[in-house]
């Protein structure tokens, strides 16, 4: 064990070398100083730029750090794509940038694929399969995908886990966790943006992408939600042939949704397919709140018989009842005009920092929105697109740090995507309006007597549970004084890392000190011919100037590896 942790620390250190001499390379050397990161440096880089990081022709910030994220390869890549979804956190400008991260990558040898399938179903694939396609039909960071024929004449989707990814991806998540740190740490301003809570969401998320399992339980949930529906189709999944690492599916014979004059030579009319697709998504979030996270045209195919059917399952969302009401009431709202309602309801789904004046803030949000939606209320309603109304939102929020809830992003993404394929494909079609009877109903339950009755029954419990714990907090509580376990901590922001500083450069003055002294020394000893002697030099005073000489190149070199030059 104390040798695998040996090997896995030195891989971890290796790997953020590259990383730091990949974002010096795209020209973020003083970041990398920021962060006190200088002793990662070789010292012959060091000695090279001797403090002076090289300039980057690339003239956006933005532009850098993408490309730098694709050098880095695929956790960098993904992180980056997941930002690109943050306009919350994010600029204009990165997300512009960030939405260029393609993650393609090529395919990887069709012996491991074997090897991969049958170490994780213990079985030979020739048990499984009648046939398999060697070639991939899709290939990317995480997994590459191939299609095969079961030994019982289905034909299937084959996913396989790339070999290597998941250490890769779990020691680049432990580097950013630490990264994410430093900047919080070293760059104050950055603690807005909380860097920590975005490496932790990114780590869910990448970590629940890489376990098959998931998707094949997802894709489950929708296939029990639409089973009933005559226009949707949910492949089925071969629940035998399912672990962390490989996931067999139905293979769907389709059409992009997209793909306007095959889906006319079928003898279906886009405009029809595109209401059955926003229809099944509406359901999706405001009857199931459960639903698919990543509506491009690639994951929406048009099957034969005229229904729509959905794949790849690997972002999903969830929303409880409470979210379903506020997002209903924030579609309500842009419908109607209404800006005071529109402000309201985001504030519920967002999350204020605390030391805002809300009065104060809910104002300065209000006019700014106003300012920015009141050209885009005065079109027709059938003419207002929801992704102006979202991204103006989001600007404004962005600029009074308000930060939005996962779920709700995820949403605001789907629904952008689905008013882009309407555009492409009918758009006459207005997604405001399609959203308006299922935004009404959400409500409209809300007055029914059986919800008001739900409602008061889960408060009540609520409270009886809480008057059930005082008497135990209290009882730990005492336990806690009696044992003198109570502490009150005090702690100064940056006081420790300041003491810190202190004590370094005061270190360093004395040892500069000490080694001035002894180089005074040792030209006193030779000026004044201290014994011994050695062909007229004295042994005390050459040896003493050795140290000095020695110490002083130590102290040099420290210096130039901090990063403070």
């Amino acid at each position: 064990m104390d040798i695998f942790r040996i090997k896995k620390t030195y891989l971890s250190a290796r790997r953020l070398q590259e990383i730091i001499n990949v974002f010096i390379k795209h020209g973020f050397g003083q970041f990398i100083d920021q962060l006190h990161l200088g002793r990662f440096v070789s010292l012959r880089k060091r000695l090279k730029f001797f403090g002076k990081w090289p300039s980057v022709k690339i003239p956006t910030t933005a532009e850098r750090l993408r490309k730098a994220f694709e050098e880095l390869g695929p956790t960098f890549i993904k992180l980056g794509q997941l930002l690109a979804s943050r306009p919350d956190i994010m600029g204009e400008l990165y997300i512009k940038e960030f939405k260029k991260l393609q993650d393609n990558v090529p395919p990887f040898d069709i012996k491991k694929v074997y090897e991969i399938i049958e170490k994780e179903l213990r079985m030979s694939t020739d048990k499984i399969f009648k046939s398999f396609n060697p070639i991939p039909i899709g290939s990317a960071s995480i997994a590459q995908v191939h299609e095969a024929i079961l030994n019982n004449d289905k034909e299937v989707i084959v996913k396989v886990r790339r070999p290597g990814i998941r250490e890769q991806i779990m020691s680049d998540l432990n580097i950013l966790q630490m990264l994410a740190r430093l900047i919080e740490k070293h760059i104050p301003e950055s603690k807005v943006f909380e860097p920590t809570a975005i490496v932790n969401e990114f780590a869910n998320s990448i970590t629940r992408e890489l376990d098959f399992r998931r998707e094949a339980r997802n894709a489950m949930v929708f296939r029990e939600n639409f089973k009933n529906d005559e226009k949707v189709y949910i492949p089925s999944i071969y629940s035998e042939f399912i672990t962390e690492k490989v996931l067999i599916m139905e293979k769907i014979k389709g059409k992009r949704i997209d793909n306007i004059s095959e889906l006319r030579q079928m003898g279906f009319e886009p405009k029809e397919i595109l209401k059955t697709v926003i229809d099944m998504y509406f359901k999706q979030i405001f009857e199931h709140g459960f639903f698919h996270g990543d509506p491009h045209p690639g994951n929406i195919l048009v099957i034969k018989d005229g229904r729509v059917s959905l794949i790849d399952f690997g972002i999903v969302g969830k929303i409880d009842e409470e979210f379903k009401e506020a997002y209903a009431n924030v579609a309500l709202a842009i419908m109607n005009r209404d800006t005071e309602r529109l402000i309201k309801e985001y504030l519920k789904l967002g999350i204020i920092p605390e030391d805002v004046d809300i009065e104060k803030f809910e104002k300065n949000l209000r006019e700014d929105i106003e300012e920015i939606l009141h050209p885009i209320y005065n079109l027709p309603i059938e003419k207002i697109q929801i992704s102006e109304v979202i991204e103006s939102v989001m600007k404004a929020a962005l600029k009074y740090r308000l930060r939005f809830l996962p779920e709700l992003l995820l949403i605001n993404k789907v629904l952008i995507m689905l008013e882009g394929l309407t555009r492409e494909l009918c758009p006459q079609i207005s997604i405001i309006e399609l959203i308006k009877p299922y935004a009404q109903n959400i409500i409209a339950t809300r007055y029914k007597p059986e919800f008001y009755l739900g409602k008061t029954i889960k408060l009540i419990n609520e409270v009886r549970d809480a008057f059930e714990n005082i008497p135990l907090q209290i009882k730990r509580l005492v336990r806690k004084a009696i044992n003198d376990q109570i502490t009150v901590r005090m702690y100064h922001v940056n006081l420790p890392e300041f003491l810190k500083d202190i004590d370094r450069a005061s270190n360093k003055i004395a040892f500069s000190l000490i080694v001035s002294a002894m180089i005074l020394s040792s030209a006193i000893m030779h000026a004044s011919q201290v014994k011994p002697l050695f062909y007229g030099i004295s042994l005390f005073g050459l040896l003493t100037g050795i140290v000095a000489l020695f110490f002083g190149i130590w102290l040099i070199i420290s210096i130039i590896r901090s990063g403070k030059l």
